[in-house]
């Protein structure tokens, strides 16, 4: 549904996208993860038809982006960061608008229907500037609806709501895998995890990895991050025993144990444990802490820098 190949933009002498390539499929999330100055608003701009790459191509829906450009944005269904608003106007009649903006003859059935589907349909009749932050953020995501597009592209959709907020756009986000294909972009890592099928993580206009969570996790957890207990010695002991361990990297008191992170690339389990044995100190619980995809994201962007 979106095919992106050797995606590349030039500012000037900034490159602020380089030979990117990802694909996401039919009824998919795809996250799209990484620091400011990563590479995501540029890429969602060119996917929207915003702006021309500078090299390469992306298909949306079936669509170049360059030579079908038009074609491209009566498939995307696109909620800015910002939400574009008209305070004076009424849900109801700001839908309406961007419906009948978006070729709509006859509006008002589907305008009805998206605001149920958002959960607005008691307020359609209020004025905009009344709505709370996240019931705005729920009406920009009804405009990026209202044309039944094939893909959907969100740019930090809880940015600045609460948390009881956060959940109802994230409910609306994953419902929407049932009928579009869905780009999120956020810098929330536990929300990506929650809400997103698969992750694209963009670091300095590259991309440095691309998969499932769970997938990415097997593939870089090497065992360098354990929680362990000891018995048998006092803290101070204990840490100068993993002081002296040049496999440790960090470690920090957690509960009874201890939360122990290895150098890079090493298996920090069998180091801990011979260095107990030198000392005498017993190991009482030694187990592996699962990577979370907020792990990767700061492994990965910290071996890139």
């Amino acid at each position: 549904m979106i095919e992106v190949k050797n995606l590349t933009k030039q500012y000037g002498s900034h490159i602020a996208l380089n030979n990117v390539s990802f694909k996401a499929h039919e009824g998919e999330i795809l996250g799209l993860l990484g620091p400011n100055g990563a590479g995501k608003t540029t890429t969602m701009r060119i996917l929207t038809g915003f702006m021309p790459p500078s090299e390469g191509s992306a298909i949306v829906a079936g669509y170049d982006v360059m030579h079908d450009s038009l074609r491209v944005r009566q498939q995307v269904g696109y909620l800015p960061e910002r939400v574009p608003l008209y305070p004076d106007m009424t849900v109801e009649s700001y839908l309406a608008f961007w419906a009948r903006l978006r070729g709509l003859k006859r509006p008002q059935p589907r305008v009805k229907a998206v605001l149920e589907q958002v959960n607005l349909l008691d307020r359609r009749k209020s004025l905009i500037r009344s709505l709370s932050k996240g019931m705005k953020q729920r009406l920009g995501l009804a405009q990026a609806l209202v044309h039944e597009p094939k893909v959907i592209i969100l740019d930090e959709p809880t940015i600045g709501i609460d948390p009881q907020q956060v959940i109802e756009v994230r409910e609306s986000v994953r419902a929407l895998a049932k009928d579009h294909t869905v780009l999120f972009s956020t810098h929330i890592l536990s929300e990506a995890e929650q809400v997103c099928d698969r992750v694209v993580i963009l670091n300095k206009g590259y991309v440095v990895a691309h998969g499932k969570p769970e997938a990415l996790r097997q593939q870089l957890d090497t065992g360098g991050h354990i929680y362990v207990q000891f018995t048998g010695a006092s803290e101070g002991q204990i840490r100068k025993m993993l002081d002296k361990s040049p496999a440790v990297a960090s470690y920090q008191k957690q509960a009874a144990g201890y939360d122990v992170r290895g150098q890079r690339g090493v298996d920090v389990r069998e180091a801990v444990y011979e260095q107990a044995a030198k000392a005498g100190i017993r190991i009482v619980e030694l187990r592996p802490v699962a990577m979370t995809l907020e792990d990767i994201f700061l492994d990965l962007v910290g071996r890139e820098e």
